[in-house]
């Protein structure tokens, strides 16, 4: 069965006309949903019977079956979600001083191959629709009781991937009379699909992108990503480049630093090279350990090097604050540790 959260306002007014309903009760489930936060047709009470019983009849309307919920010290909590087919994908609601931001999964598995990421330890199996996007919002919602104020496309999978029903998500949460979040509050993380950030830049939204670069020169990159054989580092700074050109939007730029492969002076160096002249900055990322992948988290002292010679050059750096990092923090971690439990229980009783 549809689901009802896979429908952009105009979506629904479509499919309720095709139904023989009125526009204006479209707009009335969508803002029972969305800004009355029911999820029963049969709350609906400004509905007649009829109509209740009719969506109850064609589309789906439950939220997510949280499986697994851990929440660390800092109050960083990570949700292993039920989708309806079984499959299980992570959300991960951080806390801000500027709010409460939620990391979504798009893709059920990944098959980027970035060599550090835990995600891509299980192979992606499909793509997730808009609403089950949607659905790890509200369903964290429910469950904590209060709003999501930031969101960022960042967990399992690679959005532009999943281009079309990412681009629904967004403009579901972002609709005035739906979650409202502000579109300079959501934001879209790409490991370099330099055509769908062509694409993106013309979509007229004023959201924001994030590129997972974690490299400085193509060489290291080709090992630790192997996207980039397809997109190359300079195709992809021309990409960044027409980006910031349609949009006058800044791009922040990921770089997760990994102990003896990334994080020298010399890599720095490299790294402003790449990055002068780009309305952008670079946000250090600490790494969370994989026990599978082997690479390990850069010393402070090495962090702070590597910042201070970004900064010597003119070069725009944040650090990102660790979330729970005594929790199952890698993202897709505690996935790929649930589904290996499973997988190893179902080897011992056959």
């Amino acid at each position: 069965m549809k689901s009802i959260y896979d429908l952009t306002q105009e979506q629904m007014i479509d499919e309720f006309i095709t139904l023989g309903e009125k526009k204006f009760r479209a707009v009335q489930v969508f803002e029972w949903i969305y800004r009355q936060h029911v999820y029963q047709f049969d709350c609906m009470n400004n509905l007649s019977l009829a109509l209740r019983e009719k969506l109850s009849q064609t589309y789906s309307i439950e939220l997510l079956k949280i499986k697994e919920k851990q929440v660390s010290q800092d109050g960083t909590i990570k949700y292993l979600f039920e989708l309806e087919d079984g499959g299980l994908i992570e959300s991960v609601l951080m806390i801000h001083d500027y709010g409460k931001s939620l990391c979504v999964t798009s893709q059920l598995g990944c098959n980027m191959g970035c060599r550090f990421c835990a995600s891509g330890l299980l192979k992606k199996q499909r793509n997730l629709t808009a609403g089950e996007m949607v659905n790890q919002v509200l369903s964290v919602m429910n469950d904590t009781n209060e709003r999501v104020s930031h969101v960022v496309v960042m967990g399992t999978g690679e959005p532009f991937d999943n281009y079309e029903n990412v681009m629904n998500f967004i403009h579901i949460i972002n609709h005035p009379k739906g979650l409202a979040i502000g579109a300079r509050h959501l934001t879209i993380s790409t490991c370099g699909l330099s055509d769908k950030i062509r694409i993106y830049a013309q979509e007229g939204i004023q959201t924001n992108l994030a590129i997972s670069l974690h490299a400085p020169n193509d060489e290291i990159r080709n090992q630790l990503m192997p996207i980039n054989k397809a997109y190359p580092m300079d195709e992809l700074r021309e990409a960044m480049k027409f980006y910031i050109e349609q949009t006058n939007r800044r791009i922040t730029l990921e770089y997760i630093l990994l102990k003896g492969v990334n994080d020298q002076l010399i890599h720095a160096r490299q790294l402003a090279h790449y990055v002068k002249g780009l309305n952008a900055y670079v946000n250090l990322i600490p790494y969370n350990a994989v026990d599978e992948h082997g690479y390990q988290q850069s010393s402070l002292q090495d962090v702070e090097a590597f910042k201070n010679e970004l900064l010597r050059l003119k070069i725009n750096v944040t650090k990102r604050k660790e979330h729970g990092r005594d929790i199952d923090g890698a993202c897709g971690q505690l996935r790929a540790k649930k589904v290996g439990e499973s997988e190893n229980g179902n080897s011992r009783t056959n």
